[in-house]
């Protein structure tokens, strides 16, 4: 089997088990491209992205430009004569003299069934959408928005327990292992059957917004059930009390009750939805520790009755 020189290209912790399956595996990664280092924390200092600091550790050559569109840019990628370039979850916008440069191209690591969720952020749309199945695909990357060709794709099932933390990590692992199987194939000289896409039953993910944790009491219980567990960690979900500071929520059960949506009818904090019930078991007020619920009623100027926005 031909071993192949690898760019690899991704920024967050979803990137990091693929680059790390391939530094193990019998190819060389001889580069990773990654986002700039970006001020965080309460210091605003320079914070490398998970590719990066791996990278480093592996004593990979690191490369962070801004954008890839200067021909400068394309020029220092095509120089490194690589055979493919594996991408997951970069940030940027691969020009089509980057997408040419590899030998065999540009392989995109998805996380969701293609065409179902292309976008920025199709892990938390599918778990808020009320899907019953995600996974990967592995796809040859063109011009369009993950509208490539799907080289390997695999399914896995998302429950009512399931997270957006759960399901990332799940699919990083599948991934990580996806990635390998296809670079042996095209290695060995039998790729895997590209699969074109088609637009039906297309979605859209769009990038997350901390407006997307707002809570919105008019949807049905099950609906806001699912926000929070796509949402959490990031961006958090939300609400106004009646004096319109901020009530993040961190977990709630469904439960028993009717009342104006957003309404408080219960002293366990059981608030109305559009359509069944919500049981906020953790809460956490401005500038406070979470707390339970019911802790939360008697502690605040907060009653049965009052109605939550």
């Amino acid at each position: 089997m031909k071993k192949l020189r690898i760019i690899y290209m991704g920024t967050p912790d979803f990137a990091v088990p693929a680059f790390k399956a391939l530094v193990e595996s019998e190819h060389t990664v001889i580069a990773a491209y990654t986002q700039p280092p970006r001020p965080a924390g309460r210091g605003q200092k320079l914070h490398k992205s998970a590719v990066h600091q791996y990278a480093e550790q592996q004593g990979i050559p690191v490369y962070h430009p801004k954008s890839l569109k200067k021909p400068e840019a394309q020029a220092e990628f095509a120089d490194l004569k690589a055979d493919i370039a594996v991408v997951a979850a970069y940030g940027l916008i691969l020009p089509q003299a980057v997408l040419d440069a590899p030998t065999y191209g540009c392989l995109n690591i998805h996380g969701s069934l293609l065409p179902r969720w292309r976008g920025a952020a199709p892990i938390q749309r599918a778990i808020m959408a009320g899907d019953t199945e995600t996974g990967i695909c592995i796809m040859q990357m063109d011009k369009g928005l993950d509208t490539g060709d799907v080289l390997l794709r695999r399914e896995t099932p998302i429950t009512s327990e399931t997270t957006a933390q759960s399901l990332h990590d799940t699919l990083a692992d599948m991934g990580a292992k996806m990635t390998v199987e296809v670079l042996d194939r095209i290695a060995a000289g039998s790729p895997p059957a590209p699969e074109k896409q088609t637009d039906d039953g297309m979605s859209y993910a769009r990038m997350l917004s901390r407006d997307d944790g707002r809570i919105d009491w008019t949807k049905s219980a099950a609906e806001i059930e699912r926000q929070l567990r796509a949402l959490t960690p990031w961006p958090g979900v939300w609400c106004q009390l009646p004096d319109e500071k901020r009530l993040k929520i961190h977990s709630v059960e469904i439960a028993d009750g009717t009342g104006a949506p957003g309404k408080i009818i219960g002293k366990d904090l059981t608030v109305a939805c559009g359509h069944g019930a919500l049981k906020l078991t953790s809460v956490q007020p401005e500038n406070k520790k979470p707390m339970d619920g019911r802790s939360f009623l008697n502690g605040h100027d907060v009653n049965i009755g009052d109605c939550l926005t």
